[in-house]
């Protein structure tokens, strides 16, 4: 696997992750979203400082540049089948946490994983995407979120029939999740994270005793 066409593959997939959709959008609008808010150039930070609409762009490149490095893997690499997608959407979710053409100041990652797992391996986004909304309505924090769900990755591989690729891309993935999200544990943990109070359902209209 590990040819030409391999490294090829590879770095296409991090030059990919590497265009960063809020700082793509960002330049259009005059802005740099690394300089407001968190600092971070996701879309949680783009929802707070720029607004929806903007927000949703931003997800739109990050989810599609995962699902289309992803895709590049069975085009070029199709002997590779699971393992070649793996390393493909990693290495977008590599460039996207630091971007070359960006300071190597970027993402999370969180976007780009997910649209890759569309492509490669889009069952597992069922328990991915339904931890991370569970999480989201009882606790409000987007990154303790984030993370949660990348638990949930790691352990719905494990599940018959558990496969070693599956098993070993999703530890990794759960775990880069969790690095890339330390600063948010750490506010966690402080009680200095801000919530997402919209998404809190069952915290609405409680009253203070």
């Amino acid at each position: 696997m590990w040819n030409l066409t391999a490294l090829a593959l590879l770095a296409t997939s991090y030059l990919l992750g590497s265009l960063s959709g809020s700082l793509l959008l960002g330049r259009l609008r005059g802005v740099d979203i690394r300089t407001l808010g968190s600092g971070n150039a996701g879309g949680t930070n783009a929802l707070r400082t720029q607004g929806w609409r903007f927000a949703l762009g931003v997800v739109a490149i990050d989810v599609g540049k995962g699902a289309l490095a992803a895709w590049l893997a069975g085009v070029m690499l199709p002997a590779a089948g699971l393992a070649g997608a793996f390393a493909a959407i990693l290495a977008a979710v590599v460039g996207h946490v630091w971007p070359v053409f960006h300071g190597f100041r970027g993402g999370k990652g969180a976007a780009t994983l997910v649209g890759g797992l569309l492509i490669a391996w889009p069952i597992a986004l069922v328990p991915m995407l339904g931890m991370w909304a569970v999480s989201l309505v009882l606790s409000g924090y987007v990154g303790l979120s984030t993370v949660l769900a990348g638990f949930a990755l790691a352990a719905f591989a494990t599940l018959p029939p558990a496969e070693p690729v599956r098993l070993a891309c999703a530890v990794v993935f759960a775990a880069l999740l969790a690095f890339t999200h330390r600063g948010n544990l750490q506010r966690v943990r402080a009680g200095t994270e801000p919530r997402f109070e919209r998404a809190r359902l069952f915290h609405r209209g409680r009253r203070p005793s």
